[in-house]
């Protein structure tokens, strides 16, 4: 590569977290979290009400709790695991040609910032990788939403590319599998749940192709081009790719979901109700995986870790394990070198 030709710059992108679990510092991460209109899909004065007079008030004081139960010397995991990836994959990549940066699409350090140091640095490309590995607007196209709101404010506006899937991808595949096989080698289990986090049901709905989309196996069971971007339907491709690399039967997995807020439906099966039906059926011994997050966090530790361990194992289960997120696994690491390297 010649000496004077621009560097490619890369942008990994997570969700984001609160810069402490001091109340103030969580309040305002659920606010600007919340008012995004792709995550809360309402018109602008309902959601600010909703965010601004109701949830961020009461909830607020809880989530700084639940926060404290995973924040470790280092802070949130979620950040430093994605600081570790960002570390490794520069170390991965040629020095010459690539320049590696890291945002969070909520709070610090933000995609402006992120952005404005690849500007900055002349770069003649932006590969963005948002670390979603399912596609659902929430997600991946917030961030999208949020790098083009940034970059059209630019005088000179570079290529940019954006990564937006990548369930298919082998190493992704293959980091899950050396992880759950780790746990697999110790025992058998009697069933697998991969649990994702949820959406709202209507937002599944607002992105289907030609009205095929019927939140069902009806059309979830199949992966297609009508439903390639439908985040249920690649949650529901996700688990039979992994269970497919670890052997595991597909009668013995079950795909659900977690993390619902307020009362609308959201995309089902939910994952407390799954675990009911676990116990009433007499299951025991169950491993899970989440494979919507690629980093550890509260949504991993806290809820699949440990409340749901707590209700299996008061419904009568006996064991609860959780397999850990990709964090900055090395497989996982050659992953994301590969998908900077396939999009250059």
């Amino acid at each position: 590569m010649s000496k004077n030709k621009a560097k490619i710059g890369v942008l990994l992108v997570n969700l984001g977290t609160p810069d402490s679990t001091a109340v103030g510092d969580v309040r305002k991460y659920l606010r600007e979290f919340l008012m995004d209109g792709r995550v809360i899909d309402f018109p602008f004065i309902p959601r600010w009400m909703l965010v601004n007079l109701i949830i961020a008030p009461f909830r607020s004081f809880k989530s700084a709790a639940e926060y404290r139960k995973v924040w470790e010397e280092r802070g949130s995991p979620l950040m430093f695991h994605t600081v570790d990836l960002r570390d490794k994959l520069t170390e991965k990549l040629d020095s010459d040609k690539y320049i590696v940066e890291m945002a969070m699409r909520y709070q610090t350090p933000s995609i402006e910032e992120g952005l404005n140091k690849l500007n900055k640095a002349n770069v003649r490309k932006i590969i963005v990788i948002s670390l979603f590995p399912q596609y659902a607007s929430a997600t991946n196209g917030s961030v999208v939403d949020k790098v083009m709101e940034i970059a059209r404010t630019w005088q000179i506006i570079p290529n940019i590319s954006f990564v937006n899937n990548f369930v298919e991808h082998p190493l992704f595949l293959e980091a899950w599998a050396e992880l759950g096989r780790e746990w697999m080698a110790k025992q058998e289990y009697d069933k697998y749940l991969f649990s994702y986090h949820g959406l709202p049901a209507r937002q599944i709905k607002k992105g289907s192709v030609d009205n095929y989309c019927q939140l069902s196996d009806k059309c979830c069971g199949n992966y297609t081009k009508k439903n390639q971007f439908c985040y249920r339907g690649q949650c529901f491709y996700t688990t039979r790719l992994i269970a497919e690399k670890l052997g595991i039967p597909m009668e013995k997995t079950i795909t659900c979901f977690q993390s619902r807020l307020g009362k609308d439906t959201w995309i089902q099966p939910y994952t407390e109700d799954v675990i009911e039906e676990l116990a009433k059926d007499g299951i025991k011994k169950v491993l899970v995986f989440s494979p919507a997050f690629v980093a550890d966090c509260l949504e991993t530790t806290v809820e699949v870790g440990q409340e749901y361990k707590e209700e299996f194992i008061e419904l009568g289960g006996e064991q609860w394990d959780l397999v850990p997120s990709l964090n900055s696994n090395d497989t996982w690491v050659e992953c994301v070198k590969e998908l900077v390297e396939e999009n250059s």
